[in-house]
Formats: structure tokens, C-alpha cells, sequence
């Protein structure tokens, strides 16, 4: 059973987010939690998570310890699947993961538990106030797999991927820092290449068409990938590097 602690908990985070500047579209409560799951936001997530209503630190790389070399951000990581298998690839990177969705940050924090790892910071929040409060030239990259595509068009505003939130990437990325893309709907994989493409701060780095097409080098298949695959959808694998500050 979920504990009243963990709703009073979660209570807060909805008033939070829904009181807050910025505008978060998307699901943050879904089935009951275990116990065991319950526990852990009740006790790991505190000692994991990054509160942006305090000063940022002047350096990035020590909201992780032991320090790292790097930092990367995934937003939106539903189970955990492919934050979880960088993080052990990249033991000397640090990672943030963006995701409000409560039972999604509950599975990751159980996979956090079971490998032990100490290279992932956690926000359930909006990833446009992240954004904004991270230092300039701090993230060397940043995934958004499958994100939720809002296929209706008077939800398109309500997409990641907008003018905005470019330019806000661009700030915080590092010169040839990439923003890296995933989706199975033509659509909003067609919407972020334009919009990217139109953006003088980053350029696509696909040389050919399996560059596209196939995933990357050590990319790991979330649960939602390999739905998608079943069920007959093709996904688009979308590189962006930011092009060096002028």
C-alpha cells in the first residue's frame, strides 16, 4: 500500500508543479505503488532529488559524489530502461533524469537500489524549469525518447519540442553538446527535424539515411520502443549537435 506520507508527498509535488511558471502537460499518478516502491519515494528519492528552488550550484558537477566528468540529462524516462543502462555504461558521467510521473520515478528508483548506482540525480518536474535553472554550457547531452507526441493539433503547443525549449537547450548544452531524439510518429518526428533544422544553433549530423533510421551506437530499447516495434512502427533516431557559441 502507498503510504500517507508518499500522497502527502505527491500532493505537494501536483500543487508545485500545477502553481508553477511554466507549463507541464502529462500524467504524474498512475496505479497504487507497492510498499517496497512507496518506501523508496519515501527515502531514496529525497536524498536523489535536485530542488531548483534553491541556487544552483555555481559548479554543476557537484550535485554528484563522488564529483564526475560530465553531465547529461534525459527527459521524460518513463521505466528507467535506457537512463539506467547509460548510467552503468558511463560510470564517470552524471545523469540527470527528468520524469513526473510517479510510477515511472518509482521504477527507476527500485533499478537505482537493485545496481547500486550512484551516478543518477532525479527531478519530477517540469524539464523546462530544470532548463532554466541549470548554469549555462553545463550538459554535454540530451536524450528525449518517445516522448508523448500529442497528436492533436490544437495539443501541439503542448510538445517538448518548440522554439523555446530549443534555445533553452542551446543554452545549457556544452559547444558540440547533442540533443538526441526518439519517436515512432511520423509526425512529431517530421515537427522536430523542422524545428531544429531552423534553429541557427544546432545542425543534424545524419550523413545517410541509416543514420536516421537505425538507432545509435549502444542504444538501449525502452519498454515503449519495443511495444512499438511489435505493433509495426518504425522509429526515427534524430542527432542534433550544438554548433560551437560565436
Amino acid at each position: 500500500m502507498t503510504s500517507d506520507k508518499t500522497v502527502s508527498g505527491i500532493r505537494q509535488a501536483d500543487d508545485a508543479i500545477a502553481h508553477s511558471h511554466g507549463s507541464f502537460f502529462g500524467r504524474r499518478k498512475g496505479h497504487r505503488l507497492r510498499a517496497h516502491h512507496a518506501d523508496l519515494v519515501d527515502h531514496l528519492l529525497p536524498r536523489l532529488a535536485i530542488d531548483i528552488g534553491q541556487s544552483a550550484p555555481a559548479i554543476p558537477t557537484t550535485l554528484f559524489s563522488p564529483q564526475i566528468q560530465n553531465m547529461r540529462l534525459e527527459i521524460g524516462f518513463g521505466g528507467g530502461e535506457h537512463l539506467v543502462a547509460e548510467a552503468l555504461a558511463h560510470p564517470h558521467t552524471g545523469f540527470i533524469g527528468c520524469e513526473p510521473y510517479v510510477n515511472g520515478m518509482a521504477k527507476i528508483l527500485a533499478q537505482i537500489e537493485a545496481h547500486n548506482i550512484g551516478n543518477i540525480r532525479l527531478f519530477a518536474g517540469d524539464a523546462s524549469e530544470l532548463l532554466a535553472w541549470l548554469p549555462a554550457r553545463t550538459l554535454a547531452r540530451i536524450d528525449l525518447i518517445h516522448p508523448d507526441p500529442w497528436p492533436k493539433r490544437r495539443h501541439w503547443k503542448r510538445r517538448f519540442v518548440q522554439d523555446a525549449t530549443i534555445a533553452a537547450m542551446s543554452r545549457v548544452l556544452t559547444d558540440d553538446g547533442e540533443f538526441r531524439f526518439v519517436s515512432d510518429i511520423d509526425d512529431y518526428a517530421a515537427w522536430t527535424l523542422a524545428h531544429m533544422l531552423r534553429s541557427p544553433d544546432f545542425v543534424w549530423t545524419a550523413a545517410r539515411a541509416d543514420d536516421w533510421r537505425k538507432p545509435w551506437g549502444g542504444y538501449t530499447m525502452t519498454r515503449y520502443g519495443a511495444k512499438a516495434t511489435r505493433e509495426g512502427r518504425k522509429a526515427t533516431y534524430l542527432i542534433f549537435r550544438r554548433s560551437p557559441a560565436q
